[in-house]
């Protein structure tokens, strides 16, 4: 069975150590290029995108893809609805993989909202000093608000020009408690804005901010597309690969 993932997270690293090894298995992951130097999965990686739908479609039929994983970060929902229209035309089925989000805990102060603009939006309300962790393309959104300061985390840098009230600030996670708590009282930080992309690596500052007494502005992940089935870890997805794996040997 030849499966392609569409990765890029912990969750794809996972899923194709797991089933690299596998002889009845050959996978392939797919990079969009959106992070320099990203982690690698074990296996076949193709790196680039595919070119929209049109392209993955014909790259799937090319390199006769059996399986599709979506297993994108929760916030790519451009391609996830690429993967969806891809499997509707192709016929090639689909599984959705999603680590859950995070949960409120007591303590938690989270103010929850649909968009970045809405986070844009609340911001004003509730505090001047802004620890921003929406990621490098999110910053225009944020950067023209008057009498507010931020510190935006990304892997990456954003594009040039920087806004004066901006500090960037380039790290990859996962982070510790006491280095994220470190870095909201050295900054003054007042307000954590980030999505809600769930998994461990960068929850530390969520604990952070609950210990510190900080309003944390949770920006919701988009629904995925209609008509797909979603599951949350590696397991469930090499199980639905077993009952494909079933269904052809008797259809064979």
């Amino acid at each position: 069975m030849r499966v392609l993932i569409l990765g890029g997270t912990a969750e794809a690293r996972a899923l194709a150590a797991v089933l690299d090894p596998r002889p009845d298995v050959h996978v392939v992951s797919s990079l969009a290029g959106r992070v320099s130097n990203p982690r690698l999965p074990v296996g076949e990686v193709h790196e680039g995108g595919f070119g929209g739908p049109d392209g993955l479609a014909a790259w799937i039929h090319g390199n006769a893809i059996d399986a599709l994983v979506d297993a994108t970060h929760p916030f790519a929902a451009r391609m996830s609805a690429s993967a969806a229209e891809v499997a509707r035309r192709t016929g090639v089925p689909l599984l959705v993989l999603r680590r859950p989000g995070w949960t409120e805990e007591p303590g938690d102060s989270w103010h929850r909202v649909a968009s970045l603009n809405a986070a844009a939006d609340l911001l004003p309300s509730l505090g001047r000093r802004v620890f921003l962790t929406t990621g490098r393309r999110s910053l225009p959104v944020f950067a023209a608000l008057d009498g507010l300061w931020f510190l935006a985390r990304s892997v990456d840098p954003p594009e040039p020009p920087i806004p004066g009230n901006v500090r960037i600030l380039l790290a990859r996670g996962p982070y510790t408690v006491e280095g994220e708590r470190a870095l909201i009282e050295d900054h003054r930080l007042d307000v954590l804005v980030t999505k809600d992309s769930g998994g461990s690596m960068t929850t530390a500052k969520l604990v952070a901010a609950r210990e510190l007494g900080l309003p944390v502005v949770m920006v919701d992940r988009p629904a995925p597309p209609g008509g797909v089935r979603l599951v949350t870890t590696p397991d469930a997805v090499v199980e639905w690969l077993g009952g494909l794996a079933a269904d052809r040997r008797h259809d064979g």
